[in-house]
Parts: structure tokens; sequence; C-alpha cells
């Protein structure tokens, strides 16, 4: 059985600082109740969460030594960030690498969101070092153990990587309900928590990775922090949203393909048709906050994007995303997108098939309760949407 005391205690002896941020507590409990109640982990599953609730909570507790050591960091400027977001599974993964391909933008790394100190500012010799540890541990891990990873998910060493760990580090993250059957701590996440502190600590975590060095414009994606886009403004005032749309049946279907498969390597056996049902309501959540947000005073932050049309040309995509963020788009960042799209094209990591009627969910049906969302981004149906994309070419 997993103990919220005890991974503190062993996450303060490996930092050497007690954990002063208590209002994390109340998510851990919550979150550890259900890995230990909600559905029976396999020894591995149990064995992986309690080691990455341990690490990441060291993380958080080295950026807080960092903080009191040098409170300047404190200080860093996080400037008219950039979040890049939507639906699961709506394309926010391919559109993060097509922002990576603007020099003017800062994204977070692979080997930095699992090893962020020291602050590569700070210590910019221990970078190589960690670049290679992380490509063992990945070389070791996930792809390993599920087949068609690549597929399943883009993923590239020095690539950029979306912000879970970081808010596992709290957590907060409401990907937990992807890697763990855990449907009580969802439910927390979406009623019991202050993501205002959470993003609190997300931010401390950017300031420390641009600590002493050029001050970036960050660009930071997770599909999930359309949850908290309120939070968001609140922490970080200047900030913009690019969020990709895409048929919410699709994405269910893919999110819940993913949440299988992920599931597969922690449980010793997995319902599809629960996985179904959760990712049912954890979609609809989603679209919740979505059209809550849109509809405030400050749906203007977003810029709305048609997955559909970025996927047939990214290039011109990101010209109208450019001008909706207000900044110029060089000749030099729509050929550098072009070219990642020409040697980066669909498939060219293997397949991933799906089918929602796997998950005991009928599209027609899904698709009916998903309407006022598609109705007001006028998102089509999948086969729709890629023949309006044929037709284009």
């Amino acid at each position: 059985m997993l103990d919220a005391a005890a991974i503190l205690e062993e996450a303060r002896a490996r930092a050497g600082i007690s954990d002063p941020e208590t209002a994390f507590r109340t998510s851990l409990d919550h979150l550890v109740r259900a890995l230990n109640g909600d559905n029976t982990l396999s020894t591995l599953g149990e064995s992986s969460a309690r080691k990455g609730l341990v690490d990441r909570t060291v993380d958080r507790l080295e950026g807080l030594k960092w903080l009191r050591d040098f409170p300047e960091i404190g200080n860093e400027v996080i400037a008219e960030p950039v979040f890049l977001t939507g639906l699961p599974r709506s394309g926010t993964t391919y559109f993060q690498y097509l922002f990576d391909r603007d020099p003017r933008f800062r994204l977070i790394r692979t080997w930095e969101s699992i090893a962020p100190s020291p602050p590569p500012g700070y210590d910019p010799a221990s970078v190589s070092l960690r670049k290679a540890e992380e490509e063992e541990r990945r070389r070791q891990a996930v792809p390993k153990k599920i087949e068609g990873f690549e597929a399943l998910h883009l993923l590239d060493l020095d690539g950029p990587d979306e912000c879970h760990v970081f808010l596992e580090q709290s957590y907060s993250a409401a990907g937990f309900q992807n890697l763990y059957d855990v449907p009580s701590y969802f439910d927390h996440l979406m009623s019991g928590v202050d993501f205002v502190a959470t993003y609190r600590a997300h931010k401390r975590q950017l300031q420390l990775l641009q600590w002493r060095m050029k001050e970036p414009r960050w660009a930071v994606k997770y599909p999930n922090h359309v949850l908290a886009m309120g939070a968001i403004v609140n922490v970080h005032p200047t900030a913009r949203f690019v969020m990709t749309h895409r048929d919410p049946v699709q994405t269910l279907a893919s999110i819940s393909k993913m949440t299988l498969t992920l599931r597969s390597i922690r449980y010793d056996k997995v319902d599809p048709h629960r996985v179904g049902r959760q990712m049912l309501d954890f979609v609809r959540r989603h679209i919740d906050r979505i059209m809550e947000f849109c509809a405030s005073d400050h749906g203007a932050r977003i810029v709305h994007v048609d997955y559909y049309r970025v996927v047939d040309d990214p290039s011109s995509v990101m010209t109208e995303v450019h001008a909706g963020l207000g900044i110029e788009s060089p000749p030099e960042v729509r050929e550098a997108v072009a070219d990642w799209r020409q040697r980066n094209p669909k498939g060219a990591r293997g397949s991933n098939p799906y089918a929602l009627e796997q998950f005991g969910l009928k599209p027609d049906e899904v698709a009916e309760q998903f309407q006022d969302y598609m109705r007001h981004f006028d998102i089509p149906r999948e086969q729709e949407g890629l023949s309006r994309a044929l037709g284009r070419e």
C-alpha cells in the first residue's frame, strides 16, 4: 500500500528539506487514497507510482532550495507566455513541435522535465549528462513496455515536452487519470484543487529553467491546461492560449486507447469499457471548462486552431496563429515549419489504430453529447475534416 507520509519523508531525506507547501498535501492524500482503493495496482504499478511521486516531490523541494539560496530567481519575469492546449489528442503535441521550429519561443525539453535541477543557466555543464541519463532512462522504460509507443505519442530526446511532470510536482496533473484508474482523485481535481497554487509552483519551475539565461518567451503545452485557464491568467496576467480543435469523438477514441495502453503496464487487468466511461466523463469536463472560459471576459486571449488545417497546411496556419498573437511570421520560420512537416509525414512513426466501439461507446451517441462544443467551434466529424483537407490540396 502507498503511504503519503512515507512518500513525503523519503523526499525530505533525499532533498534535505521539509515540505513547506502544505496546501498540496490534500491532493497527495486524495491521489494516494485513489491509487490504493479505486482499483488494484500491480506490484510494478505500485512501485512505479511510488517512485514517481517521490521523484516529483524531490524536484519541487529542490526547486524551493534553489529559491532559498538564490532569492532573485523569484524575480524572473515570465513574459507573455503562450499556453498550447486543447482537448487531449487534438493535435497539441504536433502543434508543439511546430512552435519548436520558431527560435523566438522557449519550450520545455524532454530531458529537463524529468531532471530540472540544477538550473541549466547555473550549471550548463550538467546538460549533456542529463541528456545522456534521460536517453538511457527512456530506452529502458516506457517505449520498451508499450508496443507502438512512438506512434502513440511524439517524443524525442531533445524535443519539446509537455507540462505533465511539472504539474505532478504539486499532485495536480489531470494526466494521472490516464496513467492510473483514479476517478475519485479526478473528482477532487475538478472540485477541490487550488489551481492558482498549482500554477505558482509551475511558474517557479519555469523561472528556475530560465534563470541566468537569455529571457525567453515560453510556449508550454499540456492539453489539460484547459481545466485551469482562469487560474493560469491569475498567475500569468499576460498569458495567451493557442487551442486546437478536433472532432471530440475522435479525441475520445484516441485518449481511451492511450489510457488503456498506459494503464495496462500498471494494472494486471484493465476493462476497456470502464476506460471508455471514464474518458467520456474526462473529455466532457474538459469541454465544459473550455466553454466556460471562452464565454468569460478572457475568451479573447485564445487563438483557435482547426486541427485538420494544421495537418494539411501547417505553415499557413502558423502564420495565422502568429497574427493572432500579434507577432510577425518570418519566412525562415514558415520554411522551418514546412520542412519539419515534410520530414515527419503522418504515419512516419507507425500507426496507432483505435475505435470507439472497443470502449463500449457508440460514435453517433457520443457526437450528440458533444454537439454544443462542435457547433460553437464549427468542428466537423473526423472524416469530413480530413476530406476538407484533401480538397484543399
